[in-house]
């Protein structure tokens, strides 16, 4: 998908690249690609497990990519892992260094070990020397005057952080997860945007 940004915004393109075992992570990877678009010129969708050599040449030219996957067994999925282990070649022509990176993931459980997910995200990011940007939100649902509609209610520092009953159909994606993931793709095309500007300023002087 693509989404155009305002003119006066800087020529920016964000990947969002996920897996989705049964369509929650989809809901997320969904609502972080309509964050990106606040503030990104291009904005592309990629399911990992059918990527394509087209997909591939977008991720290349990505400013930022995001990387979503669902906790599977306090990890992420074997979908993703085999994206993963796929770009091992990019790894080593350090094509992905310095583009903007970020991570969603969700899992059945409030917990579910999801900063294991998050950290292997992260981590991943860092083998390809890329530049890791977190939610960027105070922990919500923590205090007595707080709520479950809160932004980042699961209190993620890393990533986005999101639960949904393992019972429970795409419908059930909670609002405020989602509206957490759309404010994480708009921080990351906000950041890829004035990164970017930033070079082009160093390179013209």
């Amino acid at each position: 998908m693509s989404q155009d940004a305002s003119p006066a915004s800087p020529e920016t393109r964000v990947v969002v690249a996920y897996h989705s075992g049964y369509g929650h992570t989809a809901v997320l990877a969904e609502a972080v690609a309509r964050g990106a678009g606040k503030a990104a010129t291009q904005v592309d969708l990629v399911a990992v497990d059918t990527i394509t050599d087209e997909q591939w040449s977008l991720l290349d030219a990505a400013d930022a990519v995001v990387f979503g996957t669902p906790t599977y067994m306090g990890g992420a999925s074997a979908g993703f892992h085999a994206f993963a282990e796929a770009s091992s070649g990019r790894y080593l022509r350090g094509t992905w260094a310095d583009k903007i990176a970020a991570g969603f993931t969700n899992s059945a459980s409030k917990s579910g070990d999801k900063l294991n997910t998050l950290n292997f995200l992260a981590a991943f990011a860092a083998q390809h020397h890329m530049i890791w940007v977190g939610l960027g939100l105070a922990p919500g649902w923590n205090a007595l005057q707080a709520s479950e509609s809160d932004l980042n209610r699961l209190g993620f520092w890393v990533g986005a952080g999101a639960q949904t009953p393992q019972d429970g159909g795409v419908d059930m994606v909670h609002d405020a997860d989602i509206a957490t993931a759309e404010h994480l793709g708009a921080r990351v095309a906000t950041q890829a945007a004035a990164f970017a500007a930033g070079r082009t300023a160093l390179t013209a002087a």
